[in-house]
């Protein structure tokens, strides 16, 4: 369930960052009953970025495999890094 809050809370900064952290989810900001704002932790936003990248990546990997382009095979790739970066 989202958290949901006024946005007068925001007067409380730290209650919020420790509710950020706790929940590890954003927290809505609404302003005369609408949504305002998003909060959250640097921890959680680097978590969205993370998983945003990563999905936009797999969408590029799905429109190569089905727009028919060269895919290379991941055994080959390793053994290559292998060789060029040597490994002791």
């Amino acid at each position: 369930m989202p958290e949901i809050r006024p946005i007068k809370d925001l007067r409380n900064t730290t209650e919020i960052s420790e509710l950020c952290h706790q929940i590890k989810e954003p927290v809505f900001i609404t302003k005369n009953g609408y949504g305002d704002l998003v909060v959250m932790s640097m921890e959680t936003y680097e978590k969205s970025l993370a998983k945003l990248e990563l999905y936009e990546k797999l969408a590029k990997a799905e429109a190569q495999v089905k727009n028919g382009e060269q895919l290379l095979d991941g055994e080959e790739v390793f053994k290559t890094l292998k060789k060029s970066h040597g490994r002791k």
